[in-house]
């Protein structure tokens, strides 16, 4: 599949020689992700509950694993390069700070006077400058030097922050990484992203929005056969992700599902046959939004292949409202759990407090990867950038760590 992809897509921001007869430089790309620090991190790191609460639920490492998965299998289906796929979703969570989402809050918050923090915008600076791999020949770190194909669809958001259509929150860049932003968009139309990149996306939504279910039910926030509370459910999954999901659509997409074969019919126990149930529910749900998103496409498109900028991904509004259900249903019963609301607003004070004390004590406590950057940063603002990668970098543990070290 990698010979649909021409000079321009195999082409890297500094030249090099192919090292290995007979491998694709896609191939070379999943590699070097594969083998990078910021991917190791994730393991430590909140998907949705904090990383080592429990032996059992997903932290960001082995949700990344999942999303790549579906990724390759889906991107596969339609003619997109696997490894391109394959690649750009083991990197799309590599930006996330300690504590998920709750983190990225926390540190938007302390860089609001440097343009802010975004998690994918921290994924393509780890991808292209922060990562140990190459250098320019002006001694410039260019990170892992993927390919532009690669790199392309690890953007999910190909804009700057103000600039994203119909105007959210969610952004790809920042201002200090237009340039090679620049060079990776040179074939690409404003906004418009490669079908490997939607495929991405799309296998982040399906990954997430079905494991975090089956987390939420094997850990005992909910239950899918009674308990749900619907009306929060759907006031959460408008406030959240769609103001003009009414009721009506909501709870069509909700008995969709509860009438799959597959949806439980007894409360889960814990046991093996409880956990057999829960596990082939996740089974055929990834498998029902993937096909649908495979036919759908390629209804309107064809068999293809389609690669980079030749195709859309499809997906059905009926599938669309489905996802959202899911999200939504573990958002008010984890996420927003009351449970919760002390422990995230300690974890946001925690990461203000470090970036605060990092921010006036120089580099004295920095990693040796980062001192450099500091030092040679022209101002305050690119100073505190530096500051920003450095906690970003930090696992759960190790920011509770350093938060004893410095804050005690």
């Amino acid at each position: 599949m990698s010979e649909r992809y021409g000079p321009e897509a195999r082409a890297r921001f500094v030249a090099e020689a192919p090292k290995r007869p007979g491998r694709t430089p896609f191939e070379r790309d999943r590699a070097r992700i594969l083998h990078s620090s910021a991917l190791r991190r994730l393991s430590a790191k909140t998907q949705v509950l904090g990383a080592g609460v429990d032996d059992f639920v997903r932290n960001r490492l082995t949700h990344s694993l999942e999303v790549a998965q579906v990724a390759r299998e889906l991107g596969k289906a339609l003619g997109c390069d696997p490894d391109i796929v394959d690649s750009a979703a083991l990197s799309h969570d590599l930006g996330h700070p300690p504590f998920g989402h709750n983190g990225e809050k926390a540190l938007d918050t302390a860089a609001r006077g440097i343009g802010g923090f975004e998690g994918n915008a921290q994924t393509l600076r780890l991808l292209t400058r922060l990562e140990a791999k190459t250098f320019a020949a002006d001694g410039r770190s260019v990170g892992l030097n993927l390919t532009r194909a690669t790199l392309g669809a690890c953007v999910k958001y190909p804009w700057r922050r103000g600039e994203a259509p119909g105007g959210g929150p969610k952004f790809g860049l920042y201002d200090d990484d237009i340039e090679v932003f620049t060079w990776i968009r040179s074939d690409a139309e404003p906004f418009r992203r490669p079908i490997e990149a939607q495929v991405m996306d799309l296998s982040d939504d399906i990954a997430y929005s079905v494991h975090d279910v089956e987390d939420g039910v094997v850990g005992g926030w909910f239950d899918l056969v009674e308990g749900l509370d619907l009306p929060r459910v759907f006031a959460v999954a408008r406030d959240w992700y769609d103001p003009e999901a009414d009721d009506d659509r909501l709870g069509a997409a909700l008995e969709r599902l509860q009438g799959m074969p597959e949806w439980p019919s007894a409360r889960f126990d814990g046991g093996r046959a409880s956990r057999a149930v829960i596990k082939s529910l996740t089974s055929a749900l990834i498998g029902r939004f993937a096909v649908a998103a495979q036919r759908a496409t390629t209804a309107r498109w064809g068999h293809g292949p389609l690669v980079r900028f030749e195709a859309d991904l499809e997906l059905p509004q009926e599938t669309v409202d489905e996802i959202l259900v899911l999200k939504a249903i573990a958002a008010h019963h984890v996420m927003l759990s009351a449970d919760r609301t002390t422990l995230l607003a300690e974890q946001r004070e925690l990461l203000g407090a470090l970036v605060a004390e990092l921010a006036c004590t120089g580099d004295k406590h920095l990693d040796a990867d980062l001192i450099d950057d500091f030092r040679a940063a022209d101002d305050d603002a690119g100073r505190l950038r530096v500051v920003i990668d450095q906690v970003a970098s930090l696992t759960d543990l190790s920011a509770v760590g350093w938060a004893d070290r410095l804050l005690s």
